[in-house]
Parts: C-alpha cells; sequence; structure tokens
C-alpha cells in the first residue's frame, strides 16, 4: 500500500454536492421562518404593552414564556429527532409556530396572546435542532462547523427581516395585519418542505433505531450527558447567547428608546446593526473554526470578555442621565453581533463528542444552555426595572451574574472535554480505511 494513498471517507460519511445544498437550504428555509417570528415581539415589545395595558415584569413574560417552552423541548426533540427524522419535526414544528403567529395577530386579550406565543415557541423548538441534524445527514463532517454557522446566519436573517420589515408593516398596517400577514410565510415553507426535503441521501440511510421507551430515552441523554464536549457546548451556548437574545428578542428597543433617548427609528438601525455584525462574525467563525480547531474556546472566551467590558462601559458611562454616547452604543450593537456566532461554537464541542445516533440529542442539550440564560435574564430584568422604577443599569446587571457563572462553568469544564477529544481522535485514526493509490 502507497504511503501516499489518500483516506477515504469514514462509512456513513455524505458526500455533500449540490443536491445536499437545495434539500439543506430547504429545511434552512423553516428556520428563517420560525426566526422571522420568534424574534417579531423585539420590534412590537412597546406596541404590545400598549395593546394588552401590561407592565415589564407581564410584557417579559411573553418572551420568558416562549424560550421557556423553547428550552424545555429541547431534550425532547433531540430525541424524536433522532428517531422520527428531520422532515417529520420540521413539518410539525411549521404547523405549530404558524398557528402560533396567526394566534397571536388575532389575540384580544393579554392571556390568549400568551397562549399563542407559547404555542409559537413549542414549534420553533423543533426547527434549529433538525436543521443541524439534516447538515450532518447530507454534509462530510469536515463541513460541519461552516455548515452550523451557516445556519446560524440564515437565523440571524430572519431576524433582520423582522426589524427592517415587520417593524415598518406594524407601524403602515397595524398589529393584526402585520402578524397575520407575516403567518403566510410559513405556509410557504411547509409546502416547500413536503415537497422538496429529504431526511438523508439515498445509500446514507443511517442506522434503524429499534430501542424504544423510556430505558431508552434515559440511556441517550445520560450516555450524551456523560460526555465532557456536551456538558462544555452547554456551557458554551449558555454564556454567549444570551446577551445578544435579550437584547433583540425583548429589552434591546425599550433600552435604546427609554433609557438612551433615541428615536424609534434610530433604535431600529442599531438592531439591525446587530443582526448584520452577527452575519458578518458568523462567516468568519465558521472558517476559522473550521480550519483551525483549536480556536473554538479562545474564540468563545474572547467574546465573553469583549461582551462583558462593552456593557460595562455603556452602563457605567458618566453622560447626562446615564446616556452613552452614540458611538458607544454603535460598538455594542457590533458586539453582541458576536454572540449569536459565538453560541454555535458549542455545538462544535458537542458533535465529535457524540455518535450519529445521538446528535440530535446531544444538540437538544446543548441548545438549552442559552435559552435558559435568556429566559432567566429576560425575566431578571423586567423584575429589576419595575422594582427599581425603570433604572436599566441595575437591571441590565443581570447579564454580568449569568455570564460569571457560565464562565466558570467552561473553565471547569474545558480540560476533561479536551482530553476526552483527544482520545477519540485517536480511536478514529487506528480505524480509518485506506485503500491503494491509483496507478
Amino acid at each position: 500500500m502507497s504511503a501516499s494513498a489518500p483516506p477515504v471517507a469514514l462509512p456513513g460519511d455524505p458526500p455533500g454536492g449540490r443536491r445536499a445544498v437545495l434539500v439543506w437550504s430547504v429545511g434552512v428555509a423553516v428556520y428563517f421562518v420560525a426566526v422571522i417570528f420568534r424574534t417579531s415581539l423585539g420590534v412590537a415589545g412597546l406596541d404590545a404593552a400598549d395593546r394588552f395595558h401590561v407592565n415589564a415584569s407581564a410584557l417579559s413574560t411573553f418572551s420568558i414564556l416562549q424560550l421557556l417552552v423553547y428550552a424545555g423541548m429541547q431534550i425532547p426533540v433531540g430525541l424524536l429527532v433522532d428517531r422520527l427524522g428531520t422532515k417529520t419535526m420540521l413539518t410539525i414544528g411549521a404547523v405549530l409556530f404558524t398557528a402560533g403567529q396567526l394566534g397571536f395577530a388575532f389575540s384580544p386579550t393579554y392571556g390568549m396572546a400568551l397562549a399563542s406565543r407559547a404555542l409559537l415557541g413549542c414549534g420553533d423548538a423543533m426547527t434549529f435542532i433538525s436543521v443541524l441534524r439534516l447538515g450532518t445527514r447530507w454534509f462530510p463532517a469536515r463541513r460541519g462547523p461552516l455548515v452550523a454557522q451557516l445556519a446560524g446566519l440564515v437565523g440571524m436573517a430572519g431576524n433582520l427581516v423582522s426589524t427592517l420589515v415587520l417593524a415598518r408593516l406594524l407601524h403602515g398596517v397595524g398589529w393584526t395585519t402585520a402578524f397575520a400577514g407575516s403567518a403566510f410565510a410559513g405556509v410557504l415553507v411547509l409546502v416547500l418542505m413536503l415537497v422538496f426535503l429529504k431526511d438523508h441521501p439515498k445509500g446514507y440511510e443511517p442506522e434503524p433505531l429499534t430501542h424504544r421507551g423510556a430505558a431508552y430515552v434515559r440511556r441517550q441523554i445520560a450516555a450524551s450527558w456523560r460526555e465532557p464536549g456536551t456538558r462544555l457546548g452547554l456551557w458554551v451556548h449558555f454564556t454567549t447567547q444570551f446577551p445578544a437574545m435579550v437584547f433583540l428578542l425583548l429589552w434591546g428597543l425599550p433600552f435604546l428608546v427609554e433609557a438612551q433617548g433615541l428615536s424609534r427609528a434610530t433604535a431600529g438601525d442599531l438592531l439591525t446593526l446587530v443582526v448584520l455584525s452577527n452575519m458578518v462574525v458568523g462567516l468568519v467563525y465558521g472558517q476559522v473554526v473550521a480550519r483551525h480547531h483549536a480556536a473554538r474556546l479562545p474564540l468563545a472566551l474572547g467574546t465573553v470578555a469583549v461582551t462583558a467590558v462593552t456593557w460595562a462601559a455603556v452602563l457605567s458611562y458618566p453622560g447626562v442621565g446615564g446616556r452613552a454616547p452614540f458611538w458607544l452604543l454603535v460598538v455594542l450593537c457590533s458586539v453582541l453581533g458576536a454572540c449569536g456566532p459565538a453560541s454555535m461554537i458549542g455545538f462544535d464541542f458537542a458533535r465529535p463528542a457524540n455518535p450519529p445516533e445521538r446528535q440530535g440529542t446531544a444538540s437538544g442539550i446543548v441548545n438549552m444552555g442559552g435559552f435558559v440564560a435568556s429566559m432567566t435574564t429576560l425575566l431578571a430584568v423586567g423584575v429589576l426595572l419595575d422594582v427599581t422604577g425603570g433604572e436599566f443599569r441595575v437591571a441590565f446587571s443581570a447579564v454580568f451574574v449569568l455570564e460569571a457563572v457560565g464562565l466558570w462553568q467552561i473553565l471547569r469544564l474545558r480540560k476533561g472535554a479536551a482530553r476526552r477529544e483527544r482520545e477519540r481522535l485517536v480511536a478514529s485514526r487506528v480505524t480509518t480505511v485506506h485503500v491503494p493509490a491509483q496507478t
């Protein structure tokens, strides 16, 4: 056997190609619409407070309930996508989040609106994990970091639609027409998915799962959790995602308008800057991690540090009325754009730590991290705003508490995860199959 013989792809490693891009694009389109619906409240927070006559705590309950349902569904969704496949889960998700958006459009009361956001959160919960699994089934493993970052980038494009399009519709045609009209996007992607989406390329069918019942569920969860890479991924996601999520999902617009004295139009532009920054940084992070695996943790920790420093500068700025200069708000929004791409690195710790049959479960565990942190911070900010009479400096101090908790866990787990990953890498090299060079 020639020493120059290249290793063939490991068994089950899909080839990618144009067909993979087409199918994956349909799945990502579903996630794109889910993010539009998820973040639609971020540009309608002040309108919702007026429509339903609620205070800051009650307003935050919309997003908290939505994220509570989302986070609580992650492990069940991970288990179900491993068993039922991507197409089935995305279909159910699209039906639910479209129904939730329609219900929110026509809700006459606060209680009905809450129920609609919960339904939306349930459908949204089924999208991202399914799209991640779709990527692992259609693209080779070496493309995993870039494919995941691109999925996150497309999701942020959905956020861009919320800040640019839905916000203008809301103030142009009114609450009901804007939200009901946006729901048609859910119907469109549902049709596209039913026609074009396939779980995997022909000839790359996964091994059938023969185990069922509670014992199987416990084994899947326990095996995923035992892997240090899964736990490290969860805490990376927890620590990096929530500052931008809280800002975009609900409290960014009120903070910029009420605390910083900006107009709604200018505040909307800054929210758009967060999204655009996310898209640019996502492309950079995806390329860096795909080429330099060791850069994962420095990128995540660096993002946490810069985010904390920038927030501290904004909140402690000794300006008139506590208002930061516009250039510093621009820096803040640019830095917050890195939080989403940094959170995607969490999946890059869990992916190599788990076999294909556990990818959905492991991804679900990781994805819980950022949404639990976001939900906790949304609640803390709302309560602190009510207690302090609208003092945003005090309310946003909750960001530093959550970042400190997450940072401690990352530092605690990093060595064990690195050691376990090295062991798996050595084992995979031993089992790699080579073929003779062609003459």
